[in-house]
């Protein structure tokens, strides 16, 4: 018969090596189980409410997921993510809802951004991370809009290659890159790209 122990790291295979305090409350497990695998070195934490296997290599993408669940990977980091960057950001960044405090998210390294209602939701999309765990990240339409609005602080060098990857990529959905960049008000800078690449 499985212990609450054996639960708990079962949980954590079941998902990439990584479980967090809040699935194991949904399971209806008392955090302290966490607590003790992680004295007995079954699990270790990694930040706060997230322990991962001792062998995983950590995710730190996933665990900011976790900790700042309302945040969107956005900008550099999104395009790292799509593979339309070669570059490894120094720093994530992540949009959140206007009125979200960022006070913790700034103290945790993280790149922020805020964003109104119906852009801060537009264009939201699951992805998995780099090591395979599942992440909130702008789609690449939307990321490719956001990376061209005016102090954006996204390199020219970026945002040219960006482009680049996306006129050759079978991904790409240019009535979708026009619906948004109207809405977003970039439409002549996406033009601009486009009519060079396309």
């Amino acid at each position: 018969m499985m212990t609450r122990y054996d639960i708990v790291l079962e949980m954590a295979k079941a998902n990439n090596g990584t479980v967090t305090t809040s699935m194991v409350r949904s399971a209806g497990i008392a955090r302290q189980y966490l607590r003790q695998l992680v004295e007995r070195g079954n699990l270790e934490k990694v930040a706060r409410g997230v322990y991962i296997l001792p062998l995983v290599w950590e995710d730190e993408l996933v665990n900011l997921q976790y900790r700042f669940k309302k945040g969107v990977f956005s900008k550099e980091t999104a395009l790292f993510l799509h593979d339309l960057t070669d570059r490894t950001p120094l720093a994530y960044t992540m949009t959140f809802p206007e009125n979200y405090n960022l006070t913790k998210v700034k103290a945790a390294g993280v790149n922020t951004n805020r964003a109104k209602g119906k852009y801060y939701s537009l264009g939201v999309e699951r992805m998995k991370s780099p090591a395979g765990n599942e992440v909130f990240v702008y789609n690449i339409e939307k990321t490719l809009c956001d990376i061209l609005r005016p102090r954006s602080g996204v390199e020219n060098s970026v945002i040219a290659e960006a482009f680049k990857r996306y006129s050759t990529s079978r991904e790409k959905n240019v009535p979708l890159l026009s619906e948004y960049a109207r809405k977003l008000k970039v439409e002549e800078r996406i033009r601009a790209y486009l009519e060079v690449l396309l």
